[in-house]
């Protein structure tokens, strides 16, 4: 008697190849969606675990600003770190130069420190007569903090990210500023994606495609807005059946705006950085901590796969800052105190959530 082929819903995904004993830097959420870090531990607790596996990131960038480079270069080094094979591919002369900018993980005695200053700061916002009742019972979510270091790295963005890490695995750089059209880029994409399908029945690792500035106005295929939305439109369903994740960056001032409109909604994930004006004394009032900001990012969509349930979040706008000028964090907005003591890391509150409200709805 033949065997009967499982049937899988509409909304299942063959995830046979993908274990994350097997695939380093991989974890399961719900639903069987697999996760691969975007390099910024805050991130991840916003998007509820990261980068789903066969999702299109797109990042808005900022003319004022490049601030997106500081999401592309974690996302990049989390990757290598990890073992991850990397496509990369830019409008600059030199692509492979872009490598040795890639921060380094930070070392395990930042990492103590870093953990000692949280608990340290988190005791101080508990109410003296709460902290008999939470200070023992309460439960530890930085207690696997070692097992979540493995997921997602601090990077120290001071230190250039090391030799052997390049080495370890293929990294290919792309150059788009002298292509007449994404003809070739779209190969290079297919090729790499190829690798990596995630109904082959192997276990292969986790790639990762990061394509920055694709719409800049110094490749010639800048100008070919209908070809540049086939090219999306191509590698999101090239990537929805692999291991892989990809991020575009892109200036929507270069496109119309139905070009814009359209991106948008082709995108799983969808993210903007925006700078923040120099010396706005208005704004400097209205929000704490506003000297240490270094621009915001919003969360305008993110992605939902194998459910149709939303994510819900606390807030859809964070300010992008560096903790002691090295590690990349990101809060919540809030308006300032009258004390004006500034508010909390998204990570380093003792609930799921690092914002000033609880972690749960309660009824």
């Amino acid at each position: 008697m033949a065997t009967t082929k499982p049937r899988l819903s509409s909304f299942s995904r063959n995830l046979s190849a993908v274990s994350s004993s097997q695939n380093p830097g991989v974890k399961c959420g719900p639903n069987g969606t697999m996760f691969v870090s975007s390099g910024i531990a805050d991130l991840d607790k916003i998007l509820g675990g990261g980068f789903p596996l066969g999702s299109l990131v797109m990042v808005m960038e900022d003319a004022e600003a490049p601030h997106h480079m500081l999401l592309l270069r974690n996302f990049m080094s989390q990757g290598l770190v990890h073992g991850q094979p990397l496509l990369y591919a830019s409008p600059s002369k030199d692509p492979r130069g872009f490598l040795g900018t890639l921060p380094s993980p930070a070392s395990l005695k930042h990492d103590k420190s870093r953990d000692r200053e949280s608990e340290q700061e988190k005791g101080l916002r508990i109410a003296w007569q709460y902290k008999k009742y939470m200070g023992e019972n309460q439960p530890n979510f930085d207690s696997h903090r070692d097992n979540k270091q493995d997921y997602c790295n601090e990077f120290d963005l001071r230190k250039p990210l090391e030799r052997h890490y390049f080495t370890r695995q293929r990294v290919n750089c792309v150059g788009i500023q002298d292509s007449k059209n994404l003809a070739a880029l779209q190969e290079h994409c297919a090729s790499f994606l190829a690798q990596h399908q995630r109904n082959d029945g192997s276990s292969a690792l986790a790639g990762r495609i990061a394509i920055q500035s694709l719409c800049a106005p110094q490749c010639e295929h800048s100008n070919m807005e209908w070809e540049m939305l086939s090219f999306i439109k191509s590698l999101k369903g090239m990537v929805l059946s692999s291991n892989a994740v990809v991020v575009i960056t892109f200036l929507p001032s270069l496109l119309s705006l139905s070009s814009t409109k359209r991106w948008q909604h082709m995108a799983d994930t969808l993210l903007s950085v925006a700078a923040i004006p120099d010396e706005d004394k208005e704004l400097a009032k209205l929000l704490s901590g506003y000297q240490d900001m270094v621009g915001l990012l919003n969360v305008h969509k993110v992605a939902r796969l194998n459910t149709q349930v939303p994510l819900i979040l606390e807030a859809t706008t964070f300010s992008i800052k560096l903790q002691k000028r090295r590690f990349l964090v990101l809060e919540c907005l809030n308006q300032a105190p009258v004390d004006g003591s500034s508010g909390s890391s998204y990570g380093t509150s003792g609930s799921f959530s690092g914002s000033s409200k609880a972690g749960t709805l309660d009824f």
